[in-house]
């Protein structure tokens, strides 16, 4: 072999690799990898919000009591004579202990379809009771007893479906089982 020209360099004999294309596919691969964690996080905070979402509904969920051992005092707040009694006589046969049926010894003013009038210890039972009565006002007093004052007001059609109550408690059952 000859020696090159003095004037040109040496030549270093090329491999016939060029680095390019190895470096594009690290890099396409490693902003795949970046796209996928950056779901994966994603998506885990949409499970915690709706986990946080569930729980909230869960407490906000009114209890699956037995009507049984709910005490009820059924009062009349309106001029239909009677209507304690027909209510009364409803509330039994879906399985309530009504203890008092008379016209509203209170008085008070009753506006829309009734009140639930009951004492801190009566909470549960008057969240419950409340399914059968829907849109009616809830008064808390001071009473130290359980027992839930069922008070009929002017705008009161009847009690809730026992299908809408079955409802309403497998709803509040679902939402505390995704919690």
């Amino acid at each position: 072999m000859s020696a090159p020209p003095a004037d040109r360099p040496a030549v270093r004999p090329r491999s016939g690799r060029r680095p390019v294309p190895p470096l594009v596919f690290l890099l396409v691969l490693a902003l795949a990898a970046l796209v996928v964690w950056w779901n994966v996080f994603d998506t885990e905070g949409e499970v915690e919000a709706a986990e946080a979402q569930a729980c909230a509904s869960a407490e906000a969920a009114p209890p699956s009591l037995d009507p049984a051992t709910v005490a009820l005092r059924v009062f009349n707040a309106t001029d239909t004579a009677g209507l304690a009694q027909e209510l009364a006589a409803a509330l039994q046969q879906r399985g309530f202990v009504v203890q008092e049926i008379a016209n509203d010894p209170t008085e008070r003013e009753v506006t829309g379809v009734g009140e639930l009038r009951h004492g801190p210890r009566g909470n549960e039972a008057a969240a419950y009771v409340a399914l059968y009565l829907p849109g009616a006002g809830d008064l808390l007093d001071t009473r130290a007893t359980a027992v839930v004052d069922f008070v009929i007001g002017p705008d009161f059609a009847g009690l809730a479906p026992p299908e809408q109550v079955d409802a309403a408690l497998a709803a509040g059952a679902s939402a505390a089982a995704a919690c």
